[in-house]
């Protein structure tokens, strides 16, 4: 499963509604027989890079790649 966005406002970080919706995300993976979830983030979210890997225990594995063609 592919987490495209996922964002709290400022005013909440650090309550735990993201962890809370990425439990929800990781159970509905389940139900749906998903063997992963993925997602990326911007190389200057260093905030969001420690909750995914200390808080979630997600692990990196790869850098996503685009190129703007117009």
């Amino acid at each position: 499963m592919w987490v495209y966005d996922l964002v709290t406002t400022s005013k909440v970080r650090s309550k735990g509604y993201g962890r809370h919706l990425m439990k929800f995300i990781e159970e509905f993976a389940r139900q749906e027989n998903c063997e992963v979830v993925a997602l990326s983030s911007g190389f200057e979210r260093k905030d969001a890079h420690r909750f995914y890997e200390e808080r979630m225990n997600y692990e990196k594995c790869a850098y996503v790649f685009k190129k703007s063609v117009q």
